[in-house]
């Protein structure tokens, strides 16, 4: 008994020492959601796709974040339904608009800043998107993603930070 009390209060101890990572809900809108985090700061709008490419590993889903320290505005990230081949490229679609992102293994993101803001511009007024690549061992895939409650989500998260 006295060892189980031991390992409680330890454990306890060693959770109050830790830091804890606030993640507060902003709201959330359609198939989209806002969040603010304390530690990073940042806001985003978040959204997991209506369609994934497959049985994923992981998570897969969209971003927009802000991140006042950072100075960084409404950026995209992207984490794919599965591991891209290498030599492929990761495309974005909303309706007729293509962009071409940026991309490690399992991660996307635009290019520069001008491509973020015209993502976030297409996204907003989009009614779906799709990403699509060419996954390890040369089959294609293409997470999609609803559209309706992004803008909203993608205000909420940018007036969150500024009212930091």
């Amino acid at each position: 008994m006295k060892r189980w009390l031991a390992r409680l209060l330890f454990a306890s101890a060693v959770g109050l020492a830790m830091p804890v990572a606030a993640r507060e809900t902003i709201g959330a809108y359609k198939g989209w959601a806002a969040f603010r985090d304390a530690v990073p700061a940042r806001c985003y709008a978040i959204a997991a796709p209506v369609r994934a490419g497959g049985q994923a590993r992981w998570r897969p889903f969209a971003s927009i974040a802000t991140w006042p320290g950072r100075r960084l505005g409404q950026s995209l990230h992207v984490r794919l339904s599965h591991e891209r081949d290498r030599a492929s490229a990761v495309t974005l679609s909303v309706g007729e608009r293509r962009f071409v992102l940026a991309a490690d293994r399992i991660d996307a993101w635009a290019t520069d800043a001008p491509s973020d803001r015209a993502l976030v511009a297409a996204i907003r007024s989009g009614r779906s998107m799709s990403v699509e690549a060419v996954g390890v061992g040369g089959r294609p895939f293409a997470d999609v993603y609803a559209l309706g409650g992004a803008a909203t989500a993608i205000d909420a998260a940018a007036i969150a930070c500024r009212a930091r």
